[in-house]
């Protein structure tokens, strides 16, 4: 099979993560394995899956446009050179007249189901490549049940031509952090000392930061040695600096961006509790995170998070107030954190790359089919 790791994203976030773990599994899985990519990272594919045939693409798909472009053509030309049986394009977008079965991941659809949530062309193009996926695509790859489900109520998808593959957790780089991962990443955060709560992700108005910002505010109102919270990864939208604007100068949010991969292990496992309370997920990368460094989380019922979280997690509603509640609860209870601390580790443990890898390879033998 031939991966398109081309068409991932240049800041390696939960979908990189995807791409990278599915990878090294199938390698390990022994799939006769060829991965297109940008060249810059055809060192790093090569590492993961070293008996797989890496092909680097033209430097000038670093572009995006181009890329796309260019899927239509030099991915098909590839997969013919390397006498692949099925493309795989983990990311939307497919090449519609590649002569190859072609079986694409669609991540999640909140593209139809909430495009309030994204900026107005982002939407547009992530819904397009979508329908497309479900016209054209062999098979429809989705990370959950919940996603699945959502495919089908919004463009009457065929279930039969859906394949649930959830993804796995690499517990070498998420595991529970010793008392200097943890101290180093608190460094890095500028925190002194001072205990916190964690988010990590993009800061897009589908994470639900705004809310996050003014329940942790409400929760925290009456501690005599409040913790900080400490915003990790995205950009800054808006909306996250109106709500910062908002509350009482005693809170303290930081944002200190993007975290290097080693650190997030201790900022996970490092902090009082994980808080992701997102209004909707294909699967919930972060959640899954969490769990397998042995953080507490608290995340929303909402789509696909019971799925991963189980009765391993803390739920609550979306709204500011619910999220102030169910906080300023595990916040006074380092009891039920810890319960949730164990919890979670053992969850985390049942989400292997390994099952991924073979749920993945059953699809593309059922596009073969």
């Amino acid at each position: 099979m031939l991966v398109d790791a081309a068409a991932v994203p240049a800041d390696r976030g939960a979908l990189i993560r995807y791409v990278d773990g599915l990878v090294a599994a199938l390698h390990r899985a022994g799939a006769d394995l060829a991965v297109v990519c940008q060249r810059a990272e055809a060192e790093r594919y090569q590492r993961l899956a070293p008996s797989a045939r890496v092909i680097p693409g033209p430097v000038a798909i670093t572009n995006r446009a181009t890329r796309l472009a260019w899927e239509q053509t030099g991915v098909p030309l590839i997969a013919r050179q390397t006498g692949a049986e099925v493309i795989h394009a983990p990311y939307y977008s497919m090449p519609l007249r590649s002569g190859v079965p072609t079986v694409v991941t669609v991540h999640d659809v909140t593209w139809f189901t909430e495009p309030e949530q994204h900026s107005p062309a982002r939407a547009a193009f992530f819904r397009s490549a979508t329908r497309t996926a479900v016209r054209h695509a062999r098979r429809v790859i989705v990370p959950s049940k919940a996603t699945r489900d959502e495919l089908v109520r919004v463009l009457s998808a065929d279930p039969t031509r859906i394949d649930v593959a959830y993804h796995g957790v690499d517990v070498a780089q998420f595991h529970p952090p010793s008392a200097e991962e943890i101290r180093r990443a608190a460094s890095r955060c500028g925190l002194n000392g001072q205990p916190y709560v964690a988010f990590l992700g993009n800061l897009d108005p589908r994470k639900n930061v705004p809310n996050l910002i003014r329940g942790f505010a409400a929760a925290v109102k009456r501690l005599e040695t409040p913790p900080a919270l400490v915003l990790g990864g995205g950009v800054h939208e808006d909306d996250v600096d109106a709500a910062c604007r908002e509350v009482e100068a005693t809170v303290r949010v930081i944002r200190p961006g993007y975290l290097r991969a080693p650190d997030l292990p201790g900022f996970l496992g490092g902090a009082l509790v994980v808080a992701f309370p997102s209004r909707g997920e294909g699967f919930g990368m972060p959640v899954l995170e969490a769990m397998a460094c042995g953080a507490a989380v608290l995340t929303t019922h909402r789509t696909s998070l019971p799925e991963v979280g189980g009765d391993a997690v803390a739920y609550t509603e979306p709204d500011a107030d619910s999220i102030a509640d169910a906080l300023g609860e595990l916040l006074a209870s380092a009891e039920r954190r810890r319960q949730l601390q164990e919890a979670g580790q053992a969850r985390a443990r049942e989400f292997t790359w390994a099952a991924s890898a073979e749920a993945h390879l059953n699809s593309y033998q059922r596009a073969i089919e």
